[in-house]
């Protein structure tokens, strides 16, 4: 995302400004302009407003080497490609996924201690 990049700098903005404007995390605004994550078009819009450009005059039509669905569709590759995609396009930042992983640790240790009692009541 070449040109999004070049007039982000252009225009003076840093990768944090808009990330705050489009309400994501630095890092994940780093890999949507490098266009390892998708931009959404809403997110176009609000970046083109802030930078004071047409969305035409930032946004690059994804690759085929970015955008590897023409792969997917070869039956012997598509193993090897879903595991690699599959939060290509996923817009949830790394810190919500880490905390919901330790809510459900923490809800499946509940779980097994609640088994555990509840095997005990039915013994009597």
């Amino acid at each position: 995302m070449e040109k999004l990049r070049t007039t982000r700098k252009q225009k003076g903005f840093t990768q944090q400004q808009i990330a705050d404007i489009i309400a994501t995390d630095v890092s994940n605004y780093s890999r949507k302009e490098s266009g390892d994550v998708k931009i959404f078009d809403d997110e176009w819009e609000k970046i083109a407003k802030a930078l004071d450009v047409s969305v035409e005059d930032i946004k690059e039509e994804r690759t085929a080497q970015n955008n590897q669905n023409t792969t997917l569709n070869d039956s012997a590759s598509f193993n090897d490609n879903a595991s690699i995609n599959y939060n290509q396009f996923c817009n949830i930042p790394n810190y919500l996924l880490e905390s919901q992983q330790e809510y459900i640790k923490l809800l499946k240790e509940q779980i097994t201690i609640l088994k555990a009692e509840n095997a005990k009541l039915k013994q009597g």
